[in-house]
């Protein structure tokens, strides 16, 4: 098996919300930010419930329980979105 068949991991130590900017810090040192408006859930979230998010599975997934929304580290950082980027104002 090559290393290109073996899927990469990503872990989150850290995560936080900046009003309507998810964050991600990884393992590696590396942050990762993306717009709460690129999911469904999260682009009619409030600032206050975008800030409770919480990592889990070992840093391998993002979670919201007040708004039932889970998302993959992996996902986030290989930029899988459900919305395209809102466009500017």
């Amino acid at each position: 098996m090559s290393s290109s068949d073996v899927e990469r991991e990503y872990h989150g130590i850290r995560a936080w919300a900046d009003g309507q900017m998810v964050f991600v810090e990884l393992d590696d040192g590396r942050q990762i930010g993306f717009p709460a408006a690129r999911f469904h859930r999260l682009r009619e979230a409030t600032p206050a419930q975008l800030s409770e998010v919480a990592l889990r599975l070992d840093g391998t997934a993002l979670r919201w329980e007040s708004i039932d929304e889970d998302l993959t580290v992996r996902g986030i950082v290989e930029g899988h979105f459900q919305l395209p980027l809102p466009k500017a104002a």
